[in-house]
């Protein structure tokens, strides 16, 4: 037996009113996988955010060496 056709027979097993929700999580499931798909590397490079203060770059020694902000 499949994997398509396992998830069939659960889907065959189910209540029909669960079937919505069902449908709903698949097509959320489907489309974060087509979404992951499309993004390149450089893509999921700029989704990446860092929570620092505004001098975090210029200050990087200090703020490692435990010395905030000293400027």
């Amino acid at each position: 037996m499949t994997a398509k056709d396992k998830i069939h027979a659960e889907i065959d097993s189910l209540n029909e009113e669960y079937l919505d929700e069902l449908y709903l999580l698949i097509q959320d499931f489907a489309q974060s996988k087509q979404h992951l798909k499309k993004l390149s590397f450089m893509s999921k490079l700029k989704q990446i955010k860092i929570n620092a203060p505004e001098d975090f770059a210029r200050n990087l020694d200090s703020y490692l060496a435990g010395h905030e902000g000293d400027k």
